[in-house]
């Protein structure tokens, strides 16, 4: 099929939305999907989302996604983001009655209520609307559907996420004490948290948890500055990336996932995969992943969570993270899509060029001499 992505988040940015997307985007091409990206780094004129400057708002896009979408013809369009070219897309597909499905990464309503003095009704009224005319809203854990679901949300459907067990993998550990160990110098155990540092991901609940050891977070964000001026005992070590990254994980002895805004958390799985247990709130993505797996742990009370978590087998928790691959991921979003039955795809392209160039399809003008 030919695919249309349109998406408020792409590269530069560097987060759970963009990664799981370029690895989907992968596995499609390798089944023999065509792709046509429709992103802020496409030269639109761009403005900063407040409060998160890293992310800029495309303006003014409508018109661009339009040609591309007559000069592409997709079987199927999908709106990865609630943002600005989100609603330029869904725009557009109501505009010409063409399908698309959506997908909900992030509890927005929670999210933008955690950075503006905004009423989670609020937000849920939007989210309702964005989502209202999607063929399907795909979401990544059951629970998280049935708490859509909950909020009268129509045509929600579960897509798991995938992870890579080649680059975050137990081998890559490096022990206490060697020369070339990440975390040389700290106090063991290693509690480590991996990610956005913003305040949705909610990581000062982490850094206030009584634990023995070291604390470490990996990554950049707007309360960066902040939280390491207040928390001078925590180790702040900025962004990793590739193998670095992967022996980070590795290294650590327990991943710790404060968030209650993720309807997944793509880390978790990475941390699994590295033979690194879990701890978590009780919360919709960990709730689906962690329990009755022995590679972590789910708790109200997130520091006996993170403690639990010491006695956990790494070995037992690396193959629990081998059950999820990214090619079942891609196949799962592929089956997802809505998308026109074949015989009606052709008619409608038919149709929409007729209605674009009304030359088209109609006889030849006699002959005047």
């Amino acid at each position: 099929m030919r695919i249309m992505l349109i998406t408020d988040a792409w590269e530069p940015q560097v987060n759970g939305v963009v990664r799981t997307m370029k690895r989907v985007i992968a596995e499609c091409e390798a089944m023999g999907h065509e792709w046509e990206i429709v992103s802020p780094a496409d030269g639109f004129r761009t403005i900063p989302l407040p409060t998160y400057s890293e992310i800029r708002l495309a303006i003014g896009a409508k018109r661009n996604i339009e040609k591309r979408f007559d000069s592409f013809e997709p079987d199927a369009i999908h709106i990865a983001t609630e943002g600005t070219l989100g609603m330029a897309g869904r725009a557009m597909c109501l505009k010409h009655k063409h399908p698309f499905s959506t997908s909900y990464h992030t509890r927005f309503p929670e999210y933008v209520s955690a950075r503006f003095p905004i009423p989670i009704s609020w937000g849920y009224g939007f989210v309702r609307w964005f989502h209202k005319y999607s063929g399907k809203v795909m979401v990544a854990t059951p629970s998280m559907r049935d708490e859509l679901e909950a909020n009268r949300f129509i045509n929600v459907v579960s897509w798991t996420r995938g992870v890579d067990t080649e680059t975050f993998h137990p081998e890559k550990r490096i022990e206490q004490g060697a020369d070339n160990d990440p975390f040389k110098g700290m106090a063991r155990p290693i509690f480590l948290n991996v990610g956005r540092v913003s305040v949705e991901k909610n990581i000062e609940a982490f850094i206030e948890l009584d634990l023995p050891g070291s604390k470490v977070i990996i990554g950049e964000g707007p309360q960066r500055a902040e939280l390491e001026a207040k928390y001078k005992e925590a180790h702040f070590l900025g962004a990793k990336f590739g193998e670095d990254l992967a022996v980070h994980f590795a290294s650590a002895d327990v991943f710790v996932f404060p968030s209650l805004t993720d309807t997944f958390g793509l880390v978790i799985l990475e941390a699994m995969a590295s033979g690194v247990p879990v701890a978590a709130f009780d919360a919709p993505g960990p709730r689906d992943i962690i329990p009755g797996s022995d590679a972590g742990r789910i708790d109200k009370d997130l520091a006996r969570a993170a403690e639990n978590c010491l006695a956990l087998s790494r070995a037992t928790t690396r193959r629990y993270a081998e059950k999820y691959s990214w090619r079942a991921c891609a196949e799962a979003f592929v089956e997802n899509l809505a998308t026109l039955p074949v015989p009606e795809r052709r008619r409608f392209w038919k149709r929409l060029r007729r209605r674009k160039r009304p030359d088209i399809g109609a006889p030849p003008s006699p002959d005047i001499d």
